[in-house]
């Protein structure tokens, strides 16, 4: 997917939603600290604001050890050495937080990304995404595991029975560390910008492996906590067919979080991608090939794409993953414009995009016939201040789907048509220069739209003049194959799939998941 919003790395992807990597450090979230009076009944933590005891430290750190045990017997993932634990301030993690956002070469990839995911129209011009995920970080945090000092970070001013099943999601990407090197294993992304065919479809073919890894970890430790949770009635998440779904339901539940509740629609359903289907993901594995395989088994092999993640079956059957490669476009475009970012545009991207412009129905709907989508965006040369760069007039973008049959790609196409106007202004649709029923030309505030059907496949251009996006739509069609689409060799990427990877580095779940499944029972 768009790799960059709230990825890791300094790709130069969006992997549209989905890429974030899993960064050094992995949090679980529990929401806002404080409940208000008009808050629901289970919103937040009942902890005091009064830093824990001695004592209560004392049995806190005490029962990491004995919740280690649990998580190894759950997962087959052997303890190789003791973890290490500190018990930190609300401030202090505040200002990790901060420092880990400047210091991370994925917020500084997210803030380039931005600009393109605002160029979709998936992000207002106006967001500000930066100040808005350190807000939701600051809100959510509930603890973590530090991958590169390998200590679980423990809070003191939450009660210590209500951190335990919060330790057992640590302890989880504690073992898998010790297993495979979370830091290694997590990001497999490229960090420079691609400058040629080779490069282009490099990033196209590791783009989403990221995404899946960081579903793969956070759906593993959702198990876990699960499990945790429910030892006393000595089921598992395996037991409980429905479990996963009801527990994804409340995932999105935003009634307990004031600022995911106001965040974007991009960020709600990416940043909850790698606990709710993640979760999905592992229960599926677990039912029907058993613990070694959905833990060990799957860190050994993991799943190369979102669409792996969104379909196990598929994982499983090792079915083919839609790719398409990108033919030599450089040469119509670097004579005006500069490589700004390459990356696929995956399922969730699709459902993502069809439900902002036309609603859940007919995204439900539409994002099961996707079949393939590849992004490219450049900046022009003429933009040379700050301003300019930053701002989504310098960007030409070309965006080119397939679809299981010419159906889908023409309801995809009066979708997507249908929010031009949405996102630029002074738009004059030019019917005289429509070559038929096929195309659709705008005249916008940032240069010229073209949407256009071939066949089972749509192709967008926006911000380029009409006859290169011509040149460019002819150029990508004729190099696609016919008949089924090849799997890629290794793991895609999609934009929105960047955000699930930095809350996920940085450790975001709906709180309301956690409060609802913690000890204070599990229903």
């Amino acid at each position: 997917m768009l790799q960059g919003v709230l990825c890791g790395g300094s790709r130069s992807s969006i992997g549209l939603v989905a890429g974030v990597a899993l960064l050094s450090t992995s949090f679980i979230a529990y929401g806002a600290q404080t409940a208000t009076p008009s808050a629901p009944e289970n919103c937040g933590p009942s902890g005091s604001q009064q830093p824990m005891t001695k004592q209560q430290a004392k049995e806190l750190f005490r029962s990491v050890d004995e919740i280690l045990g649990f998580v190894s017997s759950d997962t087959k993932l052997p303890i190789e050495h003791a973890v290490k634990r500190k018990l930190i301030s609300r401030d202090q993690v505040n200002r990790y937080l901060k420092e880990k956002f400047d210091e991370d070469e994925g917020a500084k990839r997210m803030e380039r990304s931005e600009i393109v995911l605002k160029k979709f129209g998936m992000l207002d011009r106006d967001f500000h995404l930066r100040s808005f995920l350190l807000s939701l970080l600051t809100e959510q945090i509930a603890g973590f595991y530090d991958n590169k000092t390998k200590t679980v970070n423990l809070l003191d001013w939450i009660e210590p029975d209500e951190q335990k099943p919060v330790l057992a999601h640590e302890l989880t990407h504690a073992l898998q560390d010790q297993k495979i090197d979370l830091t290694k294993w997590s990001d497999v992304s490229l960090e420079s910008t691609a400058h040629n065919v080779q490069e282009d479809n490099h990033h196209l073919q590791v783009d989403e492996a990221d995404t899946a890894r960081t579903a793969v970890a956070e759906g593993q430790a959702m198990a876990v906590f699960i499990d945790y949770t429910l030892r006393s009635s000595g089921k598992t998440i395996a037991d409980a067919p429905d479990l996963a779904d009801r527990l994804k339901e409340q995932v999105a539940d935003t009634g307990c979080s004031p600022v995911m509740a106001r965040a974007p629609l991009l960020l709600q359903e990416s940043l909850l991608f790698p606990y709710g289907e993640g979760l999905s993901f592992e229960q599926a594995i677990l039912v029907k090939a058993g613990k070694e395989a959905a833990f060990g088994g799957v860190l050994a092999n993991p799943p190369s794409s979102s669409f792996e993640i969104m379909h196990p079956d598929a994982y499983m059957a090792h079915a083919p993953v839609p790719v398409i490669r990108l033919p030599d476009i450089h040469p119509l475009l670097d004579p005006e414009y500069t490589p700004y970012d390459v990356g696929v545009m995956g399922e969730l991207d699709v459902r993502i995009l069809a439900e902002l412009f036309g609603g859940r129905e007919i995204a439900t709907a539409l994002a099961p016939e996707w079949n393939g989508g590849v992004y490219y965006a450049a900046q022009r040369k003429s933009a040379v201040t700050e301003a300019e760069k930053e701002s989504t007039a310098s960007i030409g973008l070309l965006y080119y789907s397939r679809w299981k049959n010419t159906d889908s790609a023409r309801s995809f196409l009066r979708v997507y048509a249908a929010q031009i106007p949405r996102k630029y202004s002074n738009v004059v649709e030019r019917k005289k220069d429509e070559t038929d029923d096929t195309e659709l030309v705008y005249s916008t505030n940032e240069g010229d739209v073209l949407i256009s059907r071939v066949g089972d496949g749509v192709f967008i251009g926006e911000g380029f003049n009409l006859a290169l996006a011509r040149k460019l739509r002819d150029t990508i069609v004729s190099v696609q194959p016919e008949g089924p689409m090849q799997q890629a060799a290794i793991p895609l990427s999609e934009p929105a799939f960047s955000m699930s990877h930095i809350l996920a580095s940085f450790g975001a779940v709906s709180e309301s998941s956690l409060q609802r499944y913690t000890s204070r029972g599990a229903k």
